[in-house]
């Protein structure tokens, strides 16, 4: 595996976790200076990944003077590090959301997590993002019987929602794969991939654009009232924006108990030369099992596949290995091709995996997309914007959905919800 190159954006700190194909591909990037002084602003976002980003160019498209405060350097944690699959919807089925909520409720959810599609490929139209947005996105089907729940999820969103997909017969899945023995799938060709790194320094050149005042290695350290206090200076805002994710705690402590870090690592073969033959259709593949696997091929036909939940957080000894095992239970003739780069981060997982949005006073807070939020953040950033400037209604839909936090505090909770994770992974191999 190469030496960690986070260097090469001017990181104070290497992680070892990052030594990601994103990294080593990334898109030019001027590194921002840290805050330092006192200054004045309408909005100061805490959080420089897709929510953070998002958030900020959105206020800064209304005519707000904005700030964005980034402990690390931008997307330096999940946003820059996903498996770059665009799914859209949410972790709950729209069967699930519609018995819960009602149609009403529903529909108005459905409208903003499968929008989300089309704001990000604005987006990326608008600005000219080079991010290698490629379409299509498949779910295979681990067991017949996820196999015929996808069917029944494909047909009532077609019926009840005008969202059409193709179910794909066992028989008819070497269109997509060949490898894994799934039992069917559904392919969404909405859905699709992308490089997420250059997708964040997309947004965040935007952002510079519009007059976001971008500030890396500059972690916030406390908030009061419409203060926020980093390092080395403070800064007074009307309103102030939390997309801090996994930090969330670090600024927060109530919000902070609303979610719990999922270890996920992710690997980038060496560039295959049978890689059209592995998937045809080029399209992404996440499998329906509780930790699941998920792959696709990247701009230069590597494979990159991750797998292999961990919920604790000290890492594999060899996270190349540990993914490896995963992946040639996929691909058999895999087993000895090269691996240039294995890394990994972690995903904040709310207690029923959706998204968890909010506002406490002049405080607004939007975090815990449960590894499903390379769509949603960027949705959710442009509701925090109008969240700021008086328009609650879509707002509102996210922050009604039921959240409460994890029980047992500061130090049961991870523990806790542990034990819970370990008994749905166990039902995978059942």
């Amino acid at each position: 595996v190469p030496l960690p190159i986070a260097s090469r954006w001017g990181d104070k700190v290497t992680d070892p976790l990052n030594n990601s194909y994103y990294r080593a591909t990334a898109n030019a990037w001027d590194t921002q200076p840290s805050f330092v002084g006192e200054r004045d602003y309408d909005v100061a976002v805490i959080g420089g990944g897709f929510t953070g980003l998002s958030t900020a160019l959105a206020c800064a498209e209304k005519g707000l003077k904005v700030a964005l405060f980034e402990a690390q350097s931008i997307s330096f944690g999940a946003s820059g590090r996903n498996g770059g699959q665009l799914i859209p919807g949410l972790r709950w089925s729209m069967r699930e959301i519609d018995a819960e909520f009602g149609r009403e409720r529903a529909q108005a959810i459905f409208d903003l997590a499968y929008g989300a599609v089309r704001r990000v490929n604005d987006r990326i139209s608008q600005h000219g993002i080079d991010c290698d947005l490629k379409p299509g996105h498949l779910e295979a089907a681990y067991k017949p019987e996820h196999f015929a729940d996808m069917q029944r999820e494909a047909d009532f969103l077609a019926r009840e929602f005008g969202w059409n997909s193709e179910i794909v017969q066992p028989q008819g899945m070497g269109r997509h794969i060949n490898g894994g023995g799934y039992h069917g799938g559904i392919y969404d060709s909405r859905g699709g991939h992308f490089h997420p790194l250059n997708y964040a320094v997309g947004l965040a050149q935007a952002a510079l654009k519009a007059g976001v005042e971008i500030f890396e290695y500059s972690p916030v350290q406390r908030i009061d009232g419409d203060r926020v206090f980093a390092e080395q200076g403070k800064a007074k805002a009307q309103s102030i924006l939390l997309a801090a994710d996994n930090w969330m705690g670090d600024l927060d402590r109530e919000l902070g108990g609303y979610t719990v870090p999922i270890m996920n690592y992710n690997i980038a073969t060496a560039p295959l030369a049978n890689a059209d033959e592995l998937l045809p259709s080029d399209a992404a593949i996440a499998d329906s099992r509780f930790v699941l696997n998920y792959f696709r091929l990247s701009a230069d036909k590597r494979l990159i596949f991750g797998g292999g939940e961990k919920y604790v957080q000290t890492p594999p000894t060899d996270i190349a290995a540990f993914v490896r095992k995963h992946m040639v239970e996929v691909f058999p003739s895999l087993a000895d091709t090269p691996i240039d780069y294995a890394w990994g981060g972690a995903v904040a997982v709310t207690m029923n995996r959706l998204p968890h949005l909010g506002r406490k006073g002049n405080v607004f807070f939007a975090h815990g997309f449960s590894g499903h939020g390379a769509l949603v953040t960027t949705l959710a950033g442009e509701l925090l914007a109008e969240a700021v400037t008086g328009t609650m209604e879509r707002f509102d839909v996210f922050a009604h959905l039921p959240n409460r936090p994890f029980p047992g505090g500061r130090l049961f909770a991870r523990p806790l919800a542990t034990l819970g994770l370990l008994w749905y992974a166990l039902r995978d191999r059942l």
